[in-house]
This record gives C-alpha cells, structure tokens and sequence, in this order.
C-alpha cells in the first residue's frame, strides 16, 4: 500500500476572515487516533470541533455516537460538510490513516487492533449500550500513551471509563465545557471524575490537541538509558519539588514511568525541555498538586480481570473458611485502592463465595482499603460511581449490591460497611498486620526493583500463615519464593508460607514508631528475646500472643481526639462519617456513644483512666452492650 503524504508545514498565514492552518508532524509510527464520543446534542458539537482541525493534521479521528440501529446512518454526509478532510462510514478491518475522519456505522460497537478498525455486532446483556467506553478502552489499549480521547455534549457518562483508561495508559484526555455544551451529562461526568486534561468549547479542543501532538515527544521512541542520560538532573529536581509541597517521596518509583508523565504535563504547557517545566513548577504551585495527581492515577474497574475473581471466590476464599470457626471475622488489606472498586469488589465476592461455600454459617470480612491519594479515598468512601460500570457489573450483582442514584450506583450499605478507607503511604505508614488476604494489583510493576523487595517481606510480615496474596497479572513475587508459594492457576494468587523471617531482615517504614527504619523499633513491639539468647523466652511468647489474640480494641488519639493509629477491631464502635474524611474519634464514633465526648474530656483532664459501663451501641441493624 502506497504511503499518503503528509505535507511537514507548521503554519500558514492567512487573511483574518481564511483559517489559520496549523499541521502536526508526520508520525513516525502510524498517525496518531483521536477518539471522539458524543451522544445527544453530540452532531452540532462534533461540526464545531472538526471547523477546527485543517485538513492535513496528520491525525486521525474516529467518532463514536449513540445511534438507533434502525435509523439509516447520514452522519457521514452531514460531517462531510463541516471538514475537508475525508469523512467515512467505517466498515470492518478498516486501516486508520492519517486526515480522515471515520464514523462508527448503527448498531455495532468499535475496536482497534494495532490501528485497524474491527466492527462488532452490538451486544447488550443488561443497562445501556455504552459504545463510546468500549471504543476508547481499546483504544487505550491498542495505542498506550498516544491516545486521544474526547468527551463532547451527551447525556449519562458514557465515556468516562474509556478516559480513565486513556489516562491510566498515559494518553490524554480533551472535554467540551460543561457550560457550552447543549446536554452536559457526558462532560460533567468526566470532568468530576477529575479526568479532563483540557476542558474548552468544542470548537477551540481541536486547536489544543494539535498543540498538544506538536509538542509530546513520541514516547516510544526513548529508552530507560536515554531518559537517565538526558534528564537525569531534572528529573530529580521535579521528585525534589513534588516532595517539598506533598511529604510525598517518588524517587523509587520506576524513572520511565515518572518520565512519561512529566512528558504529558510538559506536552499540555507545549514546554519542550525538562528544565522549562522544573522552572514552570516553581512558579505555579498547582502543577505540583496536577502532577503528583497524574502520578496516581489508579488503574482499576470493578471485577478487572475477571478470571482472578472467579478464583478468588470459587477455591480461595471457601479454603480460608474452611479453617475458621463460624463466626470468625476475616480481615484484608487493599494498598493503592484508588478510587474503590477493587476493594469493594473483594467484598461483594466474599459475600458470593460465603453464599456458596457455607450458605447457613455467619462469617465476616473486614478490608482496609489504603491509597496515598486522599482525593481517591474520598470518593470511595462515598462509593457512588457513574452508570457506566454496568458494562463491568452484571446486572444481578447491580440489583443485589447497588442502588440507583442520580449520579449513577450507589454501593449498598451491607458492601460499605464491610470497607474501612483511609489514606496511608505504604512506605511509610505502618502496615495492616493478621491479615487472611492481601490483594496489592498493579502497583509493584511501577515501583524499582529495590523497593519491591522491600515491600514483599512486608507483605508476609502482614499476612498470616495460610494467607493469600494477590498481585497483578504483570507482577510476580521475584526471588520471595521462600516467603510465597503461587496457588494453581494462571492468576498471581500466592499463598503466605509459614516461614520464619526474623525482624532485622524487614525494613519496617519508618513511621511504625516514628524513628529511622534502622532503628528496628520492632524489635520492641514484638517483644522478641535477644538474638543471643540460646532458647526461647516462653514467657515473651505466651504475653505476645495473649495480646495479640485478647486484647481489647483501641485508638490512640490526640487530646483533640484525631485518631492516629487503631488497634484491634473497632469497627462495632467506630465507622466513617459521611463526606470529607474526618479520622476523629468523636465524628467517627456510632450511635449511642453519646458519652464519650464527656469521658474523654475527664481523661485528659484528670490524666487518669474514665471507664463507661452498659452503653448501647447502634449496629448494623440492630443494637449491643457494650463497656
């Protein structure tokens, strides 16, 4: 096949009532794809926002409508009016070429496959069809960090999920104002989701794209030797500054992946050296907080790979049952749980495998879902996502587990509650400790090598003997096979040996005890008996293991009350308030512990123990007797 040609012209001066052309470069490896979503009032939108692109861009633009699919097609004739450009109705294994415009045909959906177009028949098992998700994940997907996704005027929000994975991947993501758009729904969505890298009239996004494409460095071109050689000393000097304004140390994480996304915030200022953007972080204090924000975007979606959850409730989760008493609360940790969804989707297959496994028996699961971004924990804690996460959620588990809301599904309140979430630095913070089951997926492969090896003894350190841990499919537990054995499978479910490691060889965060991790203050907290000694201390033994099995739940708090750290389980007594997080014992305390307020104020007055006996507490869904 002969190669278009791509004229290289960067602009053209016209008179003030002719277009101002502005070209992107030729792309060296295929044109790059930008993925167009609207839905009603979406043709008047997706007119304005092609006035804007000439006609040889060298980009590509592939649009994804809502459409009756009994209504004959006639976008492509109305569009072509609107563009120079060739507009075409796609057809099955379509190739993408540059300065074309391709609309989805009725009732089918869209994917990609290394830049050709694949049609598929639409299939809708329950909710809405959600065509414009489908197209721009596997865009994505097929093209990483030289995605383009645009959300213009519709209603739902539809859309959102596939910008989530165009950022996930590095992309970029351009929405139409809410205020000029005709039906604001799509926008809103994206743009509350804090998922909008430009936000402008559809008019002015096709400009800013060009912009942007100009000025991003074609990524896939550079190498881990060439980023440490070129930009080594920039680069430190953005981990400096984002640590200064955020406490919040990202020199282990993995340089390429630092690199790619300076690279964006670079590409959206049209900076062209490293050394710019660090001057340009200086000055304007909000980019830090943007770029330590893109740092975190979470890759997740309710039931993400859906074999490890099939796994999980089918084998796993029935075998740590088996070896508790009826009755037992099992407890689990989700470290980086962004936004969610991975932590309450372990709670609603915890709640489906015991259905299963031991329908009439009574079990519960705590989970400690953890993220460094307090923003993220925020929204999880509300747990209402956009209707869009139908195309994850079968519609059983929607009806069970789910409330319609007016922002989308609310996660009913059986599922909430078994989910506790708070912010926490995983190399920092202390770590969930007695734990059944730790699911950490797609966080190690962003980290160095030196860190996860630090964070896998940890891991085991947390995890009890018989444990489970799960990690993503791109991730393995390296050289820890002394500390994890993988469970049968294609999935990266480990179960915890019983293997002794002793304390000194696990460098603790240094904020378990506010010391240097050298220090080893666990040392201390365990109680261990001197290295020296020649056999075990029974009694250190037996005083260890009685707390750790019979002591009370507690909170060490502030004088003001903030809680800073929860032993034991406390959820019967504590549970998080609605809204902004607030860790403090009072706002966090249940119904019928009106007293507290008083008693605590007495302790700290008098310095001396306030004990309160036969209060009743408000449960889920009932009432207890607790001192």
């Amino acid at each position: 096949m002969t190669k278009p040609k791509i004229k290289t012209k960067t602009k053209t001066k016209t008179s003030k009532a002719q277009k101002v052309t502005v070209t992107a470069r030729p792309p060296k490896h295929g044109c790059q794809i930008v993925g167009i979503g609207a839905s009603a009032g979406g043709l008047e939108a997706i007119e304005e926002f092609l006035s804007g692109v000439p006609l040889n861009s060298g980009l590509a633009f592939v649009v994804v409508q809502h459409l009756d699919p009994h209504h004959k097609g006639i976008m492509c004739e109305l569009l072509q009016r609107t563009t120079p450009m060739t507009v075409q109705q796609i057809t099955d294994r379509m190739l993408v070429l540059p300065n074309h415009v391709y609309v989805i045909p009725p009732g089918f959906d869209l994917s990609i496959l290394n830049g050709v177009l694949h049609l598929l028949e639409a299939s809708v098992p329950h909710g809405v069809r959600l065509a414009i998700d489908f197209f721009l994940r596997a865009l994505a997907a097929d093209q990483k960090e030289r995605s383009i996704g645009v959300i213009l005027s519709g209603m739902g929000s539809d859309g959102t999920l596939g910008l989530r994975a165009i950022k996930e991947h590095a992309g970029a993501a351009f929405v139409q104002s809410v205020e000029s758009a005709k039906f604001d729904g799509m926008p809103r969505s994206a743009i509350d989701a804090g998922l909008a890298d430009v936000v402008a009239p559809a008019e002015q996004l096709a400009t800013k794209i060009i912009s942007y494409v100009q000025h991003v460095p074609l990524l896939v071109t550079r190498s881990d030797v060439a980023v440490a050689d070129t930009d080594q000393s920039g680069l430190e000097k953005v981990v400096v500054l984002l640590r200064n304004q955020t406490g919040h140390d990202f020199s282990l994480y993995k340089k390429t992946t630092i690199y790619r996304r300076i690279e964006r915030r670079m590409a959206l200022h049209q900076l062209k050296e490293i050394a710019d953007y660090v001057r340009y972080l200086r000055a304007n204090p909000t980019e830090t907080d943007l770029l330590f924000k893109e740092l975190l975007i979470g890759v997740t979606s309710f039931f993400r790979d859906p074999e490890v959850w099939e796994q999980l409730k089918v084998d796993v989760i029935p075998s740590l049952l088996s070896s508790y008493p009826e009755g037992a609360t099992l407890r689990a940790w989700v470290p980086a749980c962004s936004t969610g969804e991975e932590a309450y989707t372990l709670a609603i297959v915890f709640r489906e495998a015991m259905d299963q496994a031991r329908p009439t028996a009574r079990f519960a699961l705590q989970v400690f879902a953890t993220d460094l971004d307090s923003n993220a924990i925020d929204k999880a804690r509300v747990g209402v996502y956009p209707s869009s996460i139908s195309a994850d959620v079968s519609e059983v588990c929607l009806r069970r587990y789910f409330v319609q809301d007016p922002g989308g599904y609310r996660v009913s309140k059986e599922i909430r509650e078994m989910v506790i979430f708070a912010p926490q630095n995983l190399v920092m913070d202390p770590p969930f400790t007695k734990l059944d089951l730790l699911t950490c997926r797609n966080l190690l492969i962003y980290l160095e090598s030196d860190l996860q090896r630090k964070l896998l003894p940890l891991f085991h350190y947390s995890i009890n003997p018989g444990g489970v841990l799960v990690l993503g499919s791109a991730e393995t537990v390296g050289t820890a096979t002394n500390l994890f054995e993988a469970v049968p499978g294609k999935t990266r479910i480990y179960r915890c040996r019983d293997t002794l490691l002793r304390p000194d060889l696990i460098e603790f965060p240094a904020a378990f005890s506010g010391r240097s991790v050298s220090e080893k203050p666990i040392d201390k907290l365990l109680a261990s008996p001197p290295a020296v000694a020649a056999e075990p201390n029974l009694q250190v033994l037996t005083d260890t293991l009685l707390l750790q099995r019979f002591t009370p739940a507690a909170v060490l708090t502030t004088h003001k009350g903030d809680i800073v750290y929860i032993s034991g389980k406390t959820g019967r007594y504590l549970e998080p308030a609605a809204g902004k997080v607030n860790n403090n014992l009072f706002a966090m305390a249940r119904t019928g512990l009106d007293g507290l307020n008083a008693a605590f104020t007495r302790a700290v007055r008098h310095g001396a123990a306030v004990e309160l006996k036969g209060i009743t507490v408000g449960t889920n869904g009932g009432t207890a007797m607790v001192d």
